[in-house]
């Protein structure tokens, strides 16, 4: 597990070491399983979910994209509300709407109430899944909260590992409605009680210095005219929108080079080690890289391993080493977003800019399977659509270079004791480095 701050680096009123431990342990079960009740079940479900209802897949897809835009939506005053007053009322909010949601899901006997039901579970995403724990982590860890949200998106990977072979094991046994209904129970049971006292403890208030004549007050929306950030969001929408597409795409990419489907599936789950390889890389390139060298790396590897799936014909063995590779730059673009706010503008306000950006984020990623399927159509084969997204991840690696925010005459910036920086209006923490905070 990973080994917090020492005591005497806490500041009087935040969690001390247990409670950086605990509130650790308690998202990393969290996000699980709400990641495998209200995100990974659905494509193990979905054609039982056709076959039985005699609702067209495109349709029932359709409720669950609706699911994820509504997160995308909610998740901006869940942002707000989760800096005024932490994450423990927000996320035990969003469990305890997950529950009737699933519920819904499972019962819904017509479209109209399956889509309602998507609806509710879209709210419920916005308070359970990564962004609120990725604002818990960075608030309450501070100076180390790349290693705890590292240690998070480690363990949550293991979600589609855990909840995919779980639903199609119930699917097997109760049909989709009742493995839904197991589902709902699952969640009540582990994530409300969890997160109601679990992630108990004072959250730290927001900086109070003024900077450059602003108020910290005013500080969001300042960064959100920024250039830095009118940059930012776009770089990381059009990275996910490449990173998922890939991910939907990847298997009959394969199967159209001659691969078998078990060993397509095969390539996938390889890309999947990748994934956790690239995470556990991270904490290196936070102390090589300079902030904007960092994104913009990360966003060129993913571009390069796109670039290589849509060319290479053959053999088998690259095909699937390209394949981890991409895995590798998701791993690492996943914590690139996580920290993207904090790094540039500390945590203070951090919760409600990280829900601006996720918000076009998980619009894209709502949109990636539809478009994936709908251009290799239009260009007769998938090797194009890598192609395309190639060009799409290289793009958000030209507006990254563009993201940190700079000012003519950089000001020390006052020690903020959650571990945050005082808002920066146009100033990089530390110029030297392109705006990242000094290494650690």
């Amino acid at each position: 597990m990973v080994q917090p701050a020492e005591m005497d680096a806490q500041p009087a009123g935040t969690l001390d070491v247990g409670g950086l431990r605990r509130v650790l342990v308690v998202l990393c079960v969290t996000e699980i399983v709400s990641w495998g009740v209200l995100y990974y079940a659905f494509p193990v479900l979905a054609p039982s979910i056709a076959a039985d209802t005699g609702w067209s897949v495109s349709m029932i897809t359709a409720g669950f994209s609706t699911g994820l835009v509504v997160s995308a939506l909610a998740g901006i005053p869940a942002g707000r509300w989760l800096d005024r007053v932490g994450p423990r009322p927000v996320m035990t909010v969003g469990s305890v709407l997950g529950v009737p949601a699933v519920v819904g899901i499972a019962l819904a006997p017509n479209l109209p109430s399956f889509f309602a039901a998507w609806v509710l579970a879209g709210v419920a995403m916005a308070g359970t899944l990564y962004p609120p724990a990725f604002a818990a982590l960075t608030r309450w860890w501070g100076p180390q909260r790349v290693r705890a949200l590292t240690a998070l998106t480690l363990l949550a990977g293991l979600a589609s590992t855990i909840f995919a072979p779980t639903a199609a094991a119930l699917l097997g046994q109760l049909g989709w409605r009742h493995t839904y209904l197991a589902l709902a129970g699952i969640l009540a049971v582990i994530t409300i009680p969890a997160h109601l006292f679990g992630l108990r403890g004072r959250w730290p208030d927001h900086a109070k210095h003024r900077h450059s004549g602003v108020a910290t007050e005013q500080a969001p929306r300042e960064v959100v005219r920024s250039r830095a950030f009118l940059l930012l969001v776009p770089a990381i929408a059009l990275g996910t929108f490449a990173a998922f597409a890939v991910v939907v795409n990847q298997v009959p990419l394969l199967i159209e080079r001659g691969l078998s489907t078990s060993d397509a599936a095969w390539a996938l789950g390889l890309g999947g080690l990748g994934q956790v390889l690239g995470r556990l890389g991270y904490g290196r390139l936070t102390t090589a890289l300079s902030v904007r060298m960092r994104a913009v790396v990360i966003l060129a590897l993913s571009a390069a391993a796109t670039l290589l799936l849509g060319l290479l014909p053959g053999p088998e063995v690259l095909l699937i080493a390209a394949a981890m590779l991409a895995g590798a730059a998701r791993g690492v673009f996943t914590l690139l977003q996580a920290t993207a706010v904090s790094d540039r503008w500390g945590a203070a306000h951090y919760g409600r800019l990280n829900g601006l950006l996720s918000a076009p984020s998980m619009i894209a990623t709502a949109l990636a399977p539809w478009a994936g399927a709908a251009i290799a159509v239009a260009l007769g084969g998938y090797p194009g659509v890598f192609v395309l997204l190639a060009a799409i991840a290289a793009l958000a690696a030209v507006l990254a270079s563009g993201t940190v925010p700079h000012h003519d005459k950089p000001t020390t910036v006052p020690h903020d004791p959650d571990g945050s920086f005082t808002h920066l209006p146009e100033t990089a923490a530390d110029p030297s480095r392109d705006g990242s905070p000094p290494a650690r």
